[in-house]
C-alpha cells in the first residue's frame, strides 16, 4: 500500500486519468494541502468548539436527497449554520472532483458529507459501527449493486495528525480471508451477485417511497453482492485473529489541513484517532471504471 502524494504542482500536471487509475489501483491519493477551499476560520471554530457537545448520533452529516442534517440536537438557528457549511463543503469537493477525476465522476450520486467531531481512539461504540477496526466499507449506502463507494476526507484538526490503518486492498485480504469470512463461493457462475425478482421487487417499492417523500429510505435497498460485502465487513471487525494479523499492517499520518481520497470498497482502513475531520462520499459506476477487474465484484465472480 502506498499514498500517491499530490503536491499542487503535480496536481496540475496530472494527465487525464493519473488520478483515477491509482485510486482504482487501491492506493490512497494524498494532498499535503487541502485542494478545496475550506470553510473560514471562524466556522472551523464553530465546528470544532460547539458541535461536539450538540452531537447525538455517531456523525453530524448533511444528506443532500433529503437536503437536511442528521446527528445534532440543536436550535433551527444553528442547525441551519451547520447545514450552510456541509453543503458548502460538499459543492466544493464535488467541483474539484468532477474537474481532477472526470471520467470516474460521470453520472455519480453524491452522497453525504459529515462532520466528524469525537476522538476516533477509544470511541464507545459497538464493533460493526466502530471506526477504529480495519474493515471495507459496505451496506451504509443503499445497494451498490457493484459500484464503487468513494469517499474524500479533510482533517480540519488545527494541530493533530489524523491517524489510519490498513492491511491491504480487497484482492489481497480477499486471497486470505475470503473462505474463513464466507464470502468465496467455489463456483459462483455467470450470474452470481446479480439481483433476483425479489431484489428487484425491494427496488421498486424502495423506489415509491422515495417518490412519496421519503428520500432517506434509499439506506434499505439492498443486493446479493451488497450482503456479501457486509459479511465480509462484519467478519473484519468481530475476528480479533483478523484485526491482529501484522501482514501488511501499515500506519498513515494525515497532518492538519491535509485531504486524502480513497475507494473504500477497495482499501481496508481503520480511524485510529484524530478529531474533527469532513468527510464527503460518492457512489461511482462500476461502468466509469478502467479497471473493472480489479473492482471487488468482479474479483467475488472470479473467485
Amino acid at each position: 500500500m502506498t499514498l500517491a502524494t499530490f503536491n499542487p504542482e503535480r496536481l496540475a500536471a496530472a494527465g487525464e486519468y493519473e488520478i483515477s487509475d491509482q485510486l482504482e489501483a487501491g492506493e490512497i491519493v494524498f494532498f499535503p494541502t487541502c485542494p478545496v477551499p475550506l470553510p473560514t476560520q471562524e466556522e472551523l471554530v464553530f465546528l470544532r468548539e460547539e458541535l461536539p457537545r450538540l452531537l447525538k448520533l455517531k456523525n453530524i452529516s448533511y444528506h443532500p436527497e433529503a437536503d437536511r442534517v442528521s446527528g445534532i440536537e440543536a436550535d433551527p438557528a444553528t442547525i441551519e449554520r451547520v447545514s450552510h457549511i456541509l453543503v458548502g463543503h460538499s459543492r466544493a469537493v464535488r467541483s474539484f472532483l468532477d474537474r481532477t477525476i472526470p471520467s470516474l465522476t460521470r453520472d455519480w450520486v453524491l452522497g453525504t458529507c459529515s462532520f466528524r467531531p469525537i476522538e476516533e481512539q477509544g470511541r464507545d461504540l459497538k464493533p460493526h459501527a466502530s471506526n477504529e477496526l480495519v474493515h471495507f466499507d459496505a451496506g451504509a449506502y443503499g445497494a451498490t449493486s457493484g459500484d464503487r463507494i468513494l469517499r474524500f476526507f479533510v482533517n480540519i484538526n488545527a494541530d493533530m495528525d489524523r491517524v489510519w490503518a490498513t492491511k491491504g486492498t480487497f484482492p489481497q485480504i480477499f486471497q486470505r480471508y475470503g473462505d474463513k469470512a464466507g464470502v468465496r463461493l467455489r463456483s459462483p457462475g455467470p450470474r452470481y451477485l446479480t439481483k433476483g425478482p425479489l431484489d428487484h421487487a425491494r427496488t421498486g417499492l424502495i423506489r415509491l417511497l422515495i417518490a412519496a417523500g421519503l428520500p432517506l429510505a434509499r439506506v434499505l435497498d439492498s443486493s446479493p453482492y451488497d450482503r456479501v460485502m457486509r459479511r465480509f465487513h462484519n467478519y473484519m471487525k468481530d475476528t480479533p485473529e483478523f484485526q491482529a494479523d501484522p501482514q501488511d499492517h501499515q500506519e498513515i499520518r494525515f497532518p492538519p489541513y491535509s485531504a486524502w481520497m480513497v475507494l473504500t470498497d477497495m482499501v481496508s482502513h481503520a480511524s485510529v484517532s484524530g478529531r474533527y475531520a469532513f468527510v464527503t462520499t460518492g457512489i461511482v459506476p462500476l461502468v466509469n471504471c478502467r479497471q473493472r477487474e480489479l473492482a471487488p465484484i468482479s474479483i467475488l465472480r472470479a473467485a
